[in-house]
């Protein structure tokens, strides 16, 4: 990334905020003006969140962590396209989710398997609460990859991004209705699963 000595308007004004302060839509601003401190910027605000998105699409750490990699330097090299119709945390995803189909297709042996998110222990649980939630992830994860990749792509979108169906229409491009369908059709398959594992799906995501 080539960045003159001239500093911007957008990038003076970044540099008067704090990182807390600085929204992302003023750091894409400034990232299309050559900014490399507002790209660690928003890389530092949410790599981690595109990293889980992805991961629980590849399954694979070391392709994630290329796909992460490419994300931003996607967004990098096309900031100025930005045109704020969306939040960026939903325009950087939109690129991930390319990113990773392209990646997947690309690497015959690649495939569309989620997985859930790690579970954070909590330093007050006991020897015994850990290994529960660890086995209780270890089932939810088996039972998420048995649905269809749009079905579990629709319960990472609303679960685990906190996307609205609206927000999940417009980020995959398919109908509302259709959104509405998958995602009763992805909760009841996940709960039968769930059951057939011998567990409540309660505790999960439902």
């Amino acid at each position: 990334m080539q960045i003159g000595h001239t500093q911007s308007s957008s990038a003076i004004k970044l540099n008067k905020a704090s990182s807390s302060e600085a929204s992302d839509e003023s750091l894409i601003r400034s990232m299309a003006d050559g900014d490399k401190r507002a790209f660690k910027m928003l890389y530092a605000r949410h790599h981690v969140r595109i990293f889980r998105f992805v991961m629980r699409l590849v399954g694979n750490e070391s392709t994630a962590e290329e796909v992460v990699n490419e994300v931003f330097l996607e967004a990098w090299r096309h900031a100025d396209d930005f045109k704020g119709r969306s939040q960026v945390s939903t325009w950087l995803l939109s690129i991930a989710r390319f990113k990773t189909i392209s990646e997947c297709r690309r690497r015959s042996d690649a495939q569309l398997d989620e997985a859930v998110a790690a579970i954070i222990e909590d330093p007050s649980d006991t020897a015994t609460i850990t290994i529960e939630k660890r086995e209780r992830s270890d089932i939810l994860q088996r039972c998420l990859a048995k649905l269809t990749p749009p079905h579990r792509e629709v319960i990472n979108l609303v679960y685990y991004q906190e996307k609205k169906i609206e927000e999940v229409a417009q980020f995959t491009g398919a109908p509302v209705s259709t959104i509405k369908t998958r995602m009763h059709y992805a909760r009841g398959r996940l709960a039968e699963l769930l059951a057939e594992a011998g567990v409540d799906g309660a505790w999960a995501i439902i």
